[in-house]
């Protein structure tokens, strides 16, 4: 705190010695310790008090970076569920043209007419004999075939 060494707090003792006298010098050095711990918890004191007041204004500078990073979330989570909903709605018309009884009666006349076209085009596939798979495959696979049971047509 203050530049004194040693050999200069032995003259002031010197002279406090003289000045004071040694009846009152004990009770002068009590006083002034207590004054210098005094000192010393006041200026602790005010140094954790601007270091608390620092924290603070840290703490302040997080908090309102942190609050703006959510209300930055939450309106871009509350686009997106508008846009998601907005998909869906549009999922839900559309699905509710294509399930009307109208165009479900028109895919089944579709498929029909698509499968006699097929099936006019495509030749008769001859059925298929699970004992013939016996000679192509290893046993395994062969006794694997032949526990389906599917001994018919193979189409």
């Amino acid at each position: 705190m203050f530049d004194i060494g040693f050999s200069e707090m032995m003259v002031i003792g010197v002279v406090a010695l003289i000045v004071l006298g040694p009846e009152k010098l004990p009770r002068v050095a009590r006083t002034v310790g207590a004054l210098l711990g005094r000192m010393q918890r006041y200026v602790t004191d005010v140094k954790a008090d601007i270091n608390r007041e620092i924290d603070l204004s840290d703490l302040k500078k997080v908090q309102t970076e942190v609050k703006d990073a959510a209300q930055s979330f939450e309106s871009t989570m509350r686009d997106m569920n508008t846009t998601i909903q907005g998909q869906v709605s549009d999922l839900n018309s559309s699905l509710n043209q294509n399930l009307s009884p109208e165009s479900l009666a028109k895919a089944e006349s579709d498929i029909a007419a698509q499968t006699t076209q097929l099936a006019a085009v495509a030749p008769e596939l001859p059925p298929v004999d699970s004992s013939s798979f016996s000679q192509d495959f290893p046993p395994p696979v062969a006794e694997a075939v032949a526990s389906t049971g599917r001994n018919q047509d193979w189409r």
